[in-house]
């Protein structure tokens, strides 16, 4: 079984590394496909570090920055951000062959466009809430245990299913907790939620995750973005599992330490996913004809400090 995993950043970098120590034991094939030809290099070089609890490990890996080199690919992740989506598939189009399963791990409900997109591969969707920060090129820190899910938006063929039950078994080889979800669309929207009311707050206010929990006024806010949030999956008919708002207070205090991987974007000078998460929101609520006006707020917010890289 041959997994490629494009874009090693933080989560790329942990899938990865699972995937390797999964894979071990079945003589699975794990590859990197990067587009920055310096960095695949040194990935090959040294194999993806895994760090938890101050251990070290590393991984070997084939690693290139070219699709070609790859061959072929029975499971690619696409772990690169959503503002990266559509340059990626561009770039790994050569392995979307038919019966590949083209597994996305984006956060927000962006992505979820781009299926169509997915040449003759077999589109699959993920989320996860591992926390994984990245220590440098092919480095991750795992920095919290969390769960994986993964599925299909549309009624899989059995090779797809089984490919993809495949997956998840060697993820959970690795040490990942993955389960198969049969209503994938409703965990994405769950972790929207979460994203929703967190990152954007994280990058407006300057702080770790915990930090928004000590001032009333911005868990009113909070409240107020994942209830917009909330009521346009209902209009959408996407299932509800737990209170979104009681669920996002949770993720803040258990990853309050965190800084959230849309304020390491802001830092870093990238362009953040707000598009894919809060704007999102407010996309399909326009179309139901619903108001989300905390959610346009935030998006005006933080479309504002992008426009501060020029200056």
């Amino acid at each position: 079984m041959r997994y490629v995993i494009v874009g090693p950043g933080a989560l790329g970098c942990l899938v990865g590394a699972k995937l390797a120590q999964g894979a071990a034991a079945a003589a699975g094939d794990v590859w990197i496909l990067d587009h920055d030809r310096g960095r695949a290099e040194q990935i090959s070089r040294q194999g993806l570090v895994y760090e938890k609890s101050g251990r070290q490990q590393s991984l070997a890996v084939k690693a290139t920055a070219d699709p070609g080199e790859v061959g072929r690919a029975d499971i690619l992740f696409l772990c690169v951000k959503s503002v990266s989506v559509q340059s990626s598939l561009k770039f790994c189009r050569p392995l979307l062959q038919a019966q590949t399963l083209l597994i996305f791990m984006q956060n927000g409900i962006g992505h979820l466009d781009y299926r169509d997109q997915s040449g003759k591969a077999v589109p699959a969707f993920g989320c996860t809430s591992e926390g994984a920060t990245s220590l440098g090129p092919g480095q991750v820190r795992h920095a919290g245990d969390g769960q994986t899910f993964l599925g299909f938006l549309d009624p899989p063929d059995n090779a797809s299913r089984a490919l993809l039950e495949q997956t998840a078994a060697c993820m959970q080889a690795g040490g990942l907790k993955v389960s198969v979800s049969e209503d994938i669309l409703t965990r994405l929207w769950a972790k929207l939620f979460v994203n929703v009311g967190i990152n954007a707050l994280t990058v407006i206010h300057d702080c770790r995750n915990g930090d928004l929990l000590d001032i009333a006024e911005v868990r009113r806010e909070m409240r107020a973005a994942v209830a917009e949030a909330q009521e346009v999956a209902l209009a959408k008919g996407i299932s509800i599992i737990n209170d979104p708002y009681e669920t996002t207070v949770s993720v803040c205090r258990a990853t309050a330490l965190n800084i959230s991987s849309m304020r390491q974007d802001v830092v870093k000078k990238r362009l953040t996913e707000i598009d894919a998460i809060n704007g999102a929101v407010v996309r399909e609520a326009t179309k139901l004809g619903i108001k989300t006006p905390v959610n346009e707020s935030l998006v005006r917010r933080i479309k504002a400090i992008e426009r501060t890289y020029s200056l």
